[in-house]
């Protein structure tokens, strides 16, 4: 026998070896890859079934509601025949669309506007650590705390036209009165202040908080290269807030478009439509009369959602480009 026949009688008697031996080896067992997909599944059916139960399915009742012409009756029986889009056709031409629109749009970006700008000043100011700061801090935060109907009562107290105390403090400086809940110019003014005083210690907490991510040393670097105060904030601070500014914003602006209660305790959207924002709106089509508009009232609430969507659509791409 020949050197080759030697080694290819060798090599296949050792792969017919490995072969048998292979086949003796017993199948590999799945079952626990298995349980951990059933376990996977069995931690994310809770939120499913919560996304389910409490969004989707009243999104699809909303979409629903809105392309139907429900009356009382047949919101109870559930005969409702299709309409398609002439509930938007209807609120689109109604009279009070545009003021509705107009007011929205003033309402959350003058809010938004004056909430993160004063909770900016206000976070820069408390990172100083100085005396009482802590305490002073945590009073802040009391209008943030309070339940909104206390609020907003409060407030409805303090611009009344008669006994509040700002037109109380206007006369004693020798200022006319201001009608600030009854009058058409002012009402719109009155609950933006409201909700500004009350949105600042959100915006104040949560860029309070970015700040302290921010390492000390680089203000110190700065200091050493001669920066001003502003420089550091301008250079410094703000662009290293970005992301932290963004979300605060992106929350802010969901929870001003669906403001209700404030508006609601302190003009109920008068006089007129002067404060009438589409959380209003949609609230008066709905409930507002003893035949309500249940339809064109939903129209209205599913505007304010893609409304809400596009801002978070906007949240989405400016964060994918700040990744980049």
């Amino acid at each position: 026998m020949t050197a080759t026949q030697i080694t290819a009688s060798t090599g296949t008697g050792d792969t017919g070896r490995a072969a048998e031996r292979s086949a003796a080896l017993p199948a590999p067992d799945r079952r626990p890859r298995r349980r951990g997909q059933w376990a996977a599944w069995a931690f994310l059916a809770p939120v499913v079934v919560y996304l389910v139960v409490f969004y989707a399915y009243p999104l699809y009742r909303n979409l629903d509601l809105s392309l139907r012409d429900y009356t009382v009756r047949s919101f109870i029986d559930g005969n409702a025949p299709f309409v398609w889009f002439a509930n938007y056709v209807a609120v689109f031409q109604d009279p009070t669309f545009w003021p509705a629109l107009a007011n929205t749009a003033t309402f959350t970006l003058v809010s938004i506007a004056f909430q993160y700008s004063i909770g900016m000043a206000l976070a820069v100011f408390f990172f100083q650590r100085f005396p009482l700061s802590a305490t002073l801090r945590a009073l802040f935060l009391v209008p943030w705390l309070l339940p909104l109907l206390v609020s907003a009562s409060a407030w409805s107290w303090m611009l009344n036209s008669d006994s509040g105390v700002v037109n109380a403090a206007l006369s004693a400086a020798g200022i006319d009165p201001v009608n600030w809940l009854t009058s058409p110019q002012w009402a719109l003014v009155s609950v933006l202040i409201a909700n500004i005083w009350i949105g600042v210690p959100f915006n104040l907490v949560i860029l309070y908080s970015g700040l302290q991510n921010i390492s000390t040393d680089i203000y110190e670097a700065a200091s050493i290269d001669g920066a001003n105060a502003w420089q550091k904030f301008w250079r410094i601070t703000f662009p290293l807030l970005r992301p932290v500014s963004a979300i605060t914003i992106l929350l802010g602006l969901v929870y001003t478009l669906k403001v209700f209660d404030i508006i609601w305790i302190m003009t109920r959207g008068g006089p007129g439509s002067s404060s009438t924002t589409f959380a209003i709106w949609t609230y008066r089509l709905g409930f507002g009369s003893a035949l309500p508009d249940l339809s064109p009232a939903a129209a209205v609430g599913n505007l304010l959602i893609v409304i809400a969507l596009v801002f978070g659509l906007i949240y989405i791409r400016a964060q994918r480009r700040l990744e980049v």
